[in-house]
């Protein structure tokens, strides 16, 4: 492959603004050659915002243009599979965002192309590659907080559903779209990090219900897992709660203290017996660039899978077990 990665986004949609759009242009041996979106005239107008020489209304000729060496797929999830598994074939490298895809048997056949095809595949958990929570990896891996017994996850804020008029935020509602509700948007970026941290799910149990009836998809999702290491974790997630409840905390306990943090927040807590201490960590301007930097690196052949659809799904594993009481 060339020493330059010419990318192409499927889906130049609102996460590809300033998330991760920008970052194509900005890392090492990279650069955004096309841009599709179904819309052309949208399309079009990103184009020419963001500097890109091209831009298209059809995402195979995304696929095919030969200046297209790498695809970054930015649609809603029930889209992944279909242009992921196009691109493989087309010996395109993929980075797909998150969550993978729609269910668990779509990320296992996405898995499955990758491996049949030996083309690499990367999955956008961008947050491994963010200094606040390499930080906290290195906390655990020097025992600062001693063995790891527990973790747990809180997140409840209040229901955003009315906030999302428009088509282009609707789906993350619509579990044909997204896999699940605002559960499946917002914990994969949580699930992962629990897995990135501290390992591989061995058992998990869950439950799931719709409270307040806004929408179809689950509103309240709760379950326990078994780490290895037998470390016990559970979670809760409630999308319908006052806003006088709002909670964002990941916890991780050890025989010698604590560690906690938001998960979308910018602080990292150590308390022990000695003390309390603060960390502040300032999130770069376009969120995914460290992760993108990473890719780039391994579509090139020069660094190894950030995060590859094995690892994506691990967490996947446990969303799909809280929220159905038989796993697809």
């Amino acid at each position: 492959m060339a020493n330059t990665i010419g990318w192409g986004i499927i889906g130049c949609g609102n996460v590809t603004e300033v998330k991760s759009g920008p970052a194509f242009q900005k890392v090492p041996n990279s650069k955004l050659v096309a841009v599709m979106r179904r819309d052309g005239t949208k399309a079009a107008d990103y184009a020419v915002r963001h500097g890109v020489p091209k831009w298209y209304s059809d995402a195979t000729q995304l696929i095919n243009d030969p200046a297209v060496t790498a695809i970054y797929i930015a649609t809603p999830p029930a889209f992944h599979e279909a242009y992921t598994i196009a691109a493989l074939q087309a010996g395109k490298p993929v980075y797909v965002e998150k969550p993978m895809s729609i269910d668990l048997a779509s990320c296992l056949r996405m898995q499955q192309m990758a491996e049949t095809t030996g083309i690499p595949l990367c999955i956008a958990h961008y947050r491994r590659a963010l200094p606040k929570f390499l930080a906290v990896q290195q906390m655990l891996a020097t025992k600062t907080i001693g063995t790891v017994c527990t973790a747990r996850i809180c997140m409840q804020q209040a229901d955003q559903s009315a906030t999302m008029a428009n088509p282009e935020e609707n789906w993350r509602v619509q579990p044909a779209l997204s896999g699940g509700g605002i559960f499946y948007d917002l914990a994969p970026h949580q699930l992962d990090l629990l897995v990135f941290l501290l390992g591989n799910p061995e058992e998990m149990k869950g439950m799931a219900d719709n409270r307040a009836g806004l929408y179809a998809a689950e509103d309240v999702v709760s379950g326990c897992v078994r780490m290895q290491n037998q470390v016990l974790f559970s979670g809760l997630w409630c999308f319908t709660s006052d806003n006088s409840c709002r909670e964002d905390i990941f916890e991780i306990v050890g025989t010698a203290g604590k560690i906690v943090f938001p998960v979308f927040g910018n602080e990292v807590t150590v308390i022990s017996n000695s003390g309390e201490q603060q960390f502040h960590f300032e999130p770069p301007q376009h969120i995914q660039q460290p992760m993108i930097e990473q890719v780039t690196q391994h579509f090139l052949g020069l660094a190894p899978n950030p995060c590859s659809a094995a690892e994506a799904i691990q967490s996947f594993r446990i969303m799909e077990n809280f929220v159905y009481s038989s796993p697809k």
